[in-house]
């Protein structure tokens, strides 16, 4: 599969509330040749999952309302999109085990560079069209 053919349809949904991370996020994935769609809060991420049909979702896991595990579970309830979880919080490993609990499919610690998260992306997306 062309890597670069593969980028050109991929529309990736952004949900986290720190709006320099959103903006961060979607400059380095759309300069790679993604389609980003953003969403600042949970409720609006979870109605981008359901209206916006994205082929994978990069997630915050410390969101105010409803933290990120909540929304996986619920993302999980509509679509099996490819759900990558970010987290700053000290006790990653823990974060990592309870995300797969609810159903991501991988975690990435913040701070993490971006050719870390395009390429854990480019792999999901890989391994789901095979």
């Amino acid at each position: 599969m062309d890597r670069q053919a593969v980028k050109q349809q991929f529309r990736v949904l952004v949900i986290d509330d720190n709006q320099e991370i959103v903006e961060m996020m979607g400059f380095m994935l759309s300069r790679e040749g993604f389609e980003v769609v953003a969403a600042m809060d949970s409720a609006a991420g979870l109605r981008a999952v359901y209206h916006e049909h994205p082929d994978a979702v990069a997630l915050d896991v410390m969101m105010p309302q409803m933290d990120g595990f909540e929304v996986c579970r619920r993302i999980r309830e509509l679509s099996d999109v490819p759900v990558l979880l970010n987290t700053g919080k000290a006790k990653e490993a823990e974060d990592v085990v309870r995300g797969s609990s609810v159903g991501a499919d991988d975690c990435l610690v913040k701070p993490f560079r971006p050719s870390e998260l395009v390429s854990r992306l480019y792999a999901r997306l890989r391994s789901n069209s095979e």
